[in-house]
């Protein structure tokens, strides 16, 4: 019986992103299934803006940081195999995925 699963992943780094991304692909095209993705979804960015002054005498000057967040969406037509598979499937500590199945 095969069920259809959304994998969505999240990481501040891309490389791993992709790695994980990849993988998971892999693991598609063993098993014969259905797989659309990864599709990218629009970058998150955190901008944060701090004074380099403790004091705050001086000049204002400011540091500019940003924090960009890489997301990704699969959807998969998978049965209990390969959602197992995928299960066991080690993952960074930098990459966030979450499953849903309809």
């Amino acid at each position: 019986m095969t069920q259809s699963a959304r994998i969505k992943l999240t990481s501040t780094n891309l490389s791993k992103l992709i790695d994980v991304c990849t993988e998971i692909l892999g693991i598609g095209k063993k098993s014969d299934i259905k797989v659309k993705g990864p599709t990218p979804l629009p970058i998150k960015k955190l901008h944060v803006a701090t004074r380099k002054s403790p004091c705050g005498s001086g000049t204002e000057t400011y540091e500019r940081w940003e924090m960009r967040m890489h997301r990704r969406v699969i959807d998969i037509n998978a049965d209990d195999k390969a959602i197992r598979q995928l299960m066991r499937l080690k993952i960074p500590d930098d990459v966030y995925i979450e499953l849903s199945l309809t």
